[in-house]
């Protein structure tokens, strides 16, 4: 790995680090330089995306992003330490990727390799519409072999992003090492297009090696056809120890046991971007949970923090909005 552990955190995230390239444009641009679809995802090589932003004439904003990434990020802004690995390039957007991390207290643990660092361009017109074109490259270059159980020593959750899935050996080798250095594993289902393609291996790691599953309700549904969300919450809690549920402005669902509860979604005053809700909310959900708080507290926890990225553009929260929920936690310590 290119950059060594420097300590032990509580929290370690594992997933496609990617730098999200956040550039405001108009619709007459968006029709004579971006071909395909408005509002659609395409995948485009590292200069078709550079082709793109040069016709702007202008610099996007970026961002770390990719949900394990997101997660472990809101992790740090609630005080709890947490680091990130993920493989990366030997680029520019690579060590903006790692100034992001340390910028939030999150630790990286990247490992670097020859292709461009992973990115997407997300091209936002004035109707608050995002289009995007995505390079993965290295993001999805992490190497089943190189994992280790070091890597997680000391933590007590490996919290592992659901679009590693459709690399099995990957997910397999991680979800091996987190066991051997005696953390708890969280799966993030990550959508319900990752469910259909990998149903029996998220089966398989249910049954003995996930300790914590987030899905929301698609996901739910693409596990469990037959059912609504509380049937496929309790069909998750009986294979693993906590199970959530999340039903977007209806809340989440949380089954551990025979303990089963529904936390409602917290106010806000104006939703202006649902980017990174999920990710947030599981972070909020985690943060509380190694500071031992009640499940229906994580679960509040969960739901402040996805309120609180809602309210801004893109999954970076300004971090006078974690001070609250950071006083909470601490509450508890």
């Amino acid at each position: 790995m290119s950059d060594s552990a420097q300590q032990q955190v509580a929290v370690v995230g594992v997933g496609s680090p990617l730098m999200d390239l956040i550039l405001h444009v108009d619709d007459d641009f968006l029709g004579a330089h971006v071909p395909g679809a408005k509002g659609g995802m395409e995948y485009r090589s590292p200069e078709e995306i550079q082709a793109i932003i040069a016709a702007s004439g202008k610099q996007p904003q970026c961002v770390p992003g990719g949900a394990a990434a997101n997660t472990t990020k809101a992790i740090s802004a609630l005080g709890v330490s947490s680091a990130f690995v993920g493989s990366v390039g030997a680029d520019a957007y690579a060590e903006q990727f790692r100034q992001g991390l340390l910028a939030c207290a999150c630790e990286p643990r990247l490992q670097t390799c020859d292709l461009a660092t992973g990115h997407v361009l997300s091209l936002v017109t004035p109707d608050a519409q995002r289009t995007m074109r995505t390079c993965l490259g290295a993001a999805v270059a992490l190497d089943p072999a190189a994992v280790q159980a070091d890597w997680f020593v000391g933590a007590e959750v490996v919290m592992l992003e659901g679009y590693t899935l459709f690399n099995h050996q990957l997910t397999q080798a991680i979800a091996s090492a987190a066991k051997e250095a005696g953390a708890r594993l969280a799966l993030d289902l990550a959508s319900f297009e990752v469910v259909q393609a990998n149903r029996d291996l998220i089966l398989g790691l249910l049954d003995g090696q996930v300790d914590v599953v987030f899905a929301n309700e698609d996901e739910a549904k693409a596990l469990l056809p037959e059912g609504d969300e509380l049937a496929a919450l309790r069909f998750l809690a009986e294979r693993c120890t906590i199970a959530v549920v999340k039903v977007g402005a209806d809340g989440a669902w949380i089954r551990s046991a025979a303990n089963e509860m529904h936390v409602a979604a917290a106010p806000v005053a104006q939703v202006l971007d649902t980017t990174g809700a999920g990710d947030t909310w599981a972070a909020g959900f985690l943060a509380g949970l190694v500071r031992g708080l009640p499940l229906h507290e994580c679960g509040e926890m969960g739901a402040q923090a996805a309120a609180a990225v809602v309210q801004v553009s893109g999954a970076s929260v300004p971090a006078e909005a974690w001070l609250a929920m950071r006083g909470r936690l601490d509450a508890w310590a």
